[in-house]
């Protein structure tokens, strides 16, 4: 009690008066007195749980808040919930800096495949990914479709072939980035219905070994078909579709509800809309 009495400039009696008004306001005790210690109540754990949810709303909006008052738009905090939606931001985020000087961006990958919480909790603003999960208070807009295809080395059998069956994976090392299969398009949604297992799966972090790794013929791997592409031009891979329908994807941008009303997330859905098209 002292310390917070401190922390919001009042004596400490003041601060326990106005602590006993609210809990007769309320009609329940917030503590319990131990000795000299102060113990939460049900009904304090609960207020707990619900400030730590709101606080850091509060801060956000204050700095939001204060960005405006500097003539500042703001920040836009970006979390990667994929490894290649990286390479696709970057064609996004140029164009933006270019158009929005005023607004502060940073990227942030440490949310990966953990990033509706850090959306919830404000520690981003944006959500990139393909998997988007509908709850309330969060809005998911596709802005890119996409396939995710086998890639194989050039002179694979394979690399013949119109299309990939799960079967063709059984004797392959197959390279996947480091999370759980339930997380991963070529388990979930081609070996997996199939019960088929690749004969090795390793976990390789970076998008460019895994590559080099394939054009070595020390593998296999599953990425999107865009992103192959670009690295076709340098290495000697080829890719085929998984499954004669083959696997198709989108990205996703999610963002807090009310928050997609701000002129410039307004303005980076759009550019990212129109990278699809071809427009930037």
């Amino acid at each position: 009690m002292t310390a917070a009495a401190r922390q919001l400039n009042l004596t400490q009696s003041a601060l326990s008066h106005t602590m006993k008004k609210f809990e007769e306001q309320i009609g329940t005790e917030v503590w319990q007195r131990s000795g000299r210690t102060l113990q939460l109540t049900q009904a304090g754990q609960y207020l707990l749980l619900v400030a730590n949810r709101l606080l850091p709303q509060l801060s956000h909006a204050e700095q939001v808040l204060q960005l405006m008052a500097k003539g500042e738009k703001g920040r836009l905090r970006i979390g990667m919930e994929c490894y290649p939606c990286y390479q696709w931001l970057l064609a996004i985020v140029e164009p933006y800096l270019q158009q929005w000087p005023s607004v502060d961006v940073d990227v942030k990958q440490k949310f990966q495949f953990g990033g509706m919480a850090a959306l919830f909790s404000h520690d981003i603003d944006v959500l990139v990914t393909p998997d988007p999960l509908q709850k309330s208070g969060v809005r998911f807009v596709p802005v890119f479709d996409y396939e995710q295809v086998l890639v194989v080395p050039a002179k694979h059998a394979l690399a013949q072939r119109s299309f990939a069956e799960p079967k063709d994976l059984l004797s392959e090392v197959l390279l996947t980035y480091p999370v759980e299969q339930g997380r991963l398009d070529i388990f979930t949604q081609f070996l997996l219905p199939a019960q088929c297992q690749p004969a090795q799966n390793k976990d390789i972090e970076d998008t460019d070994i895994m590559l080099q790794l394939v054009a070595a013929g020390r593998g296999v791997c599953a990425l999107p078909k865009w992103l192959v592409e670009q690295y076709q031009q340098r290495l000697p891979i080829a890719y085929l579709p998984l499954g004669e329908q083959g696997i198709q994807k989108q990205i996703h941008l999610g963002f807090r509800e009310g928050e997609e009303n701000l002129d410039y997330v307004q303005s980076f859905v759009r550019m990212a809309q129109a990278h699809e098209r071809g427009a930037l």
